[in-house]
């Protein structure tokens, strides 16, 4: 047995974050030494990156170093297939998450750690919502967009009940992108109502959707809007 001389004193020591949870739920359930070890590597690894969305790559496991930790809990198996196995084990119990992008003409293999940033980096690349990366890095994760009520609670004013209503109402009628745009023009020419952002909307059906830069006064938008919100909807 090889024996640890122990941790120096001074800037050679970096710590590596882990949730609570991993301890308390998650290592209870781990009942493969070369997983955990891939697992904390994992971490170790993310640690280093920077970025909101930390990936690593499948070649970024070829370490030398967690190779050696996976020689020691299967002495018997090579390395390489203790990786993979340990590798699918930790996506099958939940710990990673794991994609595949087209980068170049190559197929990449991503791995994530399962946190809400992880689950939302893969629901980011499987929607589409990134770009070539730089530096060595295959992939850009492109920031996620904010929901309709937020955006709209951040541009515009108070969410009411009837505002909410409305906004779920116009998400079946309007593109997505129509509703944004439309609440970041409202924004833009500080004319903060729903009434406002409605008669944008109600404008570029009727009008055509490249009229979207130009300014109109709110008492003749107030012709654009029907239905049942067109009596009480102020703001």
């Amino acid at each position: 047995m090889k024996k640890f001389t122990g941790f120096p004193e001074g800037s050679k020591l970096s710590p590596t974050a882990f949730p609570s949870l991993f301890f308390s739920d998650l290592l209870p359930m781990i009942d493969d030494l070369a997983e955990l070890k891939v697992v904390l590597f994992s971490f170790w690894a993310l640690s280093q990156k920077e970025g909101r969305f930390r990936y690593l790559r499948r070649e970024e496991y070829d370490n030398p170093i967690l190779y050696e930790g996976l020689k020691a809990a299967k002495p018997k198996a090579k390395a390489e297939t203790t990786l993979e196995h340990a590798l699918a084990y930790a996506v099958e119990r939940g710990t990673l998450l794991c994609t595949t992008v087209l980068v170049a003409g190559d197929e990449v293999e991503l791995f994530f750690v399962n946190t809400t940033l992880g689950r939302a980096a893969i629901s980011q690349i499987q929607s589409g919502e990134w770009q070539a990366g730089f530096n060595g890095s295959p992939i850009e994760i492109l920031p996620e967009r904010p929901n309709i009520y937020r955006l709209f609670e951040a541009n515009v004013g108070l969410l009411t009940p009837m505002v909410a209503d409305a906004l779920k109402d116009a998400e079946k009628d309007y593109p997505i992108e129509w509703i944004e745009d439309a609440i970041r023009q409202a924004s833009e020419n500080n004319k903060r109502s729903w009434r406002y952002v409605y008669s944008i909307l109600k404008r570029w059906e009727k009008e055509g959707r490249d009229r979207g830069s130009e300014q109109f006064d709110e008492q003749d938008g107030k012709r654009y809007i029907t239905g049942k919100y067109a009596d009480f909807i102020e703001h």
